[in-house]
């Protein structure tokens, strides 16, 4: 008998007896060789090692899906995250971007990406920054990106927007990212202040009713995916947050979860509804999950691709036609419990805002509030 996040789990012997077959069988990484690589228009992660029959029923153990390649005379696996990790194969923040880069700009982008790490920034923060430097990098050639003038930078700005189409968004996050190599990297002064940046388009969270979140939520059979949807809008969390999230931060007992290490690298504590302790220990009964509360095929955590996925999955079963994303379900929890009459500034904090003004956005999308509001038009009909 085992007690694991608060759930007291009985193991039937055969389970057991499984356990310690994949412990006896756990595959000793100093014995393989790994590589990355492209097979069959896919990026794969190759595996060899000096041939036996114990490695080789140790691999596909570990990793059932593992296939040989007859004609490169090895096993591969797919590149996936999850299982760069399982591998302790470190995943290198924007090794991609590299073969784009003119060799007079390559240092550049060296130096740029290791003051991103010094800075300490998100590991999605430097991925987005160098993703959009090394594109700059790219069109330039082998001009000096360091002697660009204020002006050619405007007309490479002007040309994202003209010729690429770019949105504001993307502009603001372009703009943000080359920025930070002249003021951060060459330390040079803010000079950037005279680029009209594009305006913001003032847009509203888009929400789900009630009664359309318990019809999505009857559309989806599958537990796993059940759970990552229900935690997403029972505790507001953002999808990166879902998958994020360890047993070890559960308190079952006292119904509260550690959202740990969060945007802005904040960590924030949120009630844990009590309607979903069920599912989550049958869920954890089914999966028998180690470290990560979600993990995906291969083992580590689940993948957001997997929870936005399965989100719009769902949405197409319950015929609901609104044009909105998995974020959506946070947006219905801060809208459902401004609704509910709690006070914005708890909402705030358990959204994790750094500012009360992100919160507010929420007293604009109440309907049931604007549904009191009389018109004009029905005082003259009486």
């Amino acid at each position: 008998m085992y007690i694991y996040a608060g759930f007291i789990v009985q193991f039937e012997i055969n389970i057991y007896t499984k356990y310690l077959i994949k412990i006896f069988y756990a595959m000793d990484l100093s014995q393989y060789q790994f590589s990355f690589g492209v097979h069959h228009q896919k990026n794969v992660i190759w595996i060899r090692f000096e041939y036996s029959i114990l490695l080789k029923n140790n691999l596909k153990s570990r990793f059932p899906s593992a296939k040989w390649s007859p004609s490169n005379k090895a096993w591969y696996l797919p590149d996936f995250p999850s299982i760069r990790e399982q591998l302790n194969l470190k995943i290198k923040v924007g090794e991609n971007e590299i073969s784009k880069i003119n060799r007079i700009n390559l240092d550049a982008y060296l130096a740029y990406k290791k003051q991103l790490q010094l800075k300490a920034y998100s590991e999605n923060t430097q991925k987005v920054y160098l993703s959009e430097f090394s594109h700059l990098l790219s069109l330039i050639g082998d001009f000096p990106v360091e002697n660009l003038t204020p002006e050619k930078l405007k007309n490479y700005f002007y040309y994202c927007v003209d010729q690429l189409k770019m949105k504001e968004r993307k502009m603001n996050g372009k703009i943000n990212a080359i920025k930070f190599y002249y003021e951060k990297v060459l330390h040079q002064p803010k000079m950037f202040f005279d680029i009209p940046r594009p305006k913001k388009p003032i847009s509203l969270p888009k929400m789900l009713t009630p009664r359309e979140i318990k019809i999505l939520f009857g559309q989806i059979h599958n537990i796993k995916h059940l759970l990552a949807l229900q935690l997403s809008y029972g505790m507001g969390l953002r999808v990166s947050e879902v998958v994020n999230l360890k047993w070890e931060h559960i308190n079952s007992r006292e119904r509260m979860v550690l959202i740990a290490n969060s945007k802005g690298k904040k960590d924030r504590y949120v009630p844990l509804p009590e309607s979903i302790l069920p599912l989550l220990k049958n869920y954890y009964q089914k999966y028998h999950p180690k470290e990560y509360v979600l993990e995906g095929q291969y083992g580590g955590k689940y993948s957001k691709a997997s929870v936005q996925h399965i989100f719009k999955s769902a949405m197409q079963k319950a015929g609901i036609n609104k044009q909105i994303g998995v974020h959506g379900l946070r947006h219905s929890y801060a809208t459902h419990l401004l609704q509910s009459g709690v006070d914005i500034r708890f909402i705030q904090d358990l959204l994790g805002h750094h500012s009360i003004k992100t919160t507010m956005v929420y007293t604009h999308v109440a309907p049931k509030e604007l549904q009191k509001i009389k018109s004009p038009l029905d005082y003259l009909e009486s």
